[in-house]
């Protein structure tokens, strides 16, 4: 069993637990940056691994000042292979409306449908995010209402708020434009984005290093 503790990254004097899906995403310019925990596809693995790695954190009194979620994102709308910063997170599978609850909102848990993130890297166009555990293509994008779809951002935030934890996102836009035809749709921006999501990583050292986390700015 991997001690969680190896995936720490220490910037500008805070301490940041990377998270990422899969390797497939992880190309060598991340390498050069961050070990990140690799937690497998989809919002069950990426609760369970990173609800265990922030258990066993807490339990060495080595929890992270802020967990970070990066790796590559659909959308039908925004540009492909740019990267944008997670601005608000929804679970797009969570729908129990039937009971009278608003769609997106577990019930009986204190939380919105739409979870705002607290802080921002300044200089990084921002967009909302729809996680969950289906891929989404073609005309399934028209019940998604956020400008970008996961499979575990969501998740990810959920373990981290369990831990009273901020989480930081980032997304590089693989594929949405067109119907996906197979996993070749998926790969083939993935080098592109590991450039991206490289030099956003630089950004925000420079900028947590200068200035600290940065909060997000009030919506109107």
């Amino acid at each position: 069993m991997t001690d969680p503790a190896r995936h720490l990254s220490s910037i500008g004097g805070h301490s940041i637990l990377f998270v990422m899906a899969t390797s497939q995403e992880y190309g060598p310019h991340l390498k050069s940056r961050i070990d990140p925990l690799i937690t497998g596809v989809g919002p069950v693995e990426a609760a369970v691994e990173t609800a265990r790695a922030l258990a066993i954190l807490a339990q060495q009194d080595r929890l992270p000042d802020v967990v970070f979620t990066l790796g590559s994102a659909g959308s039908r709308s925004l540009d492909h292979a740019e990267v944008y910063q997670v601005a608000r997170v929804a679970y797009r599978d969570m729908d129990a409306s039937a009971l009278g609850f608003e769609k997106g909102r577990t019930p009986f848990l204190d939380e919105p449908a739409v979870i705002e993130l607290a802080h921002r890297i300044v200089g990084v166009p921002e967009a909302s995010l729809s996680t969950g555990g289906a891929i989404i293509s073609g005309a399934a994008y028209d019940a998604i209402a956020e400008d970008m779809v996961d499979m575990e951002s969501f998740a990810v935030l959920r373990a981290a708020r369990r831990h009273g934890l901020p989480l930081i996102g980032l997304r590089g836009i693989s594929d949405g434009k067109a119907e996906l035809t197979g996993y070749g749709d998926w790969t083939e921006y993935l080098h592109v984005i590991d450039e991206k999501l490289g030099a956003a990583l630089d950004l925000f050292a420079r900028q947590l290093e200068a200035e600290g986390l940065q909060p997000a700015p009030a919506r109107p």
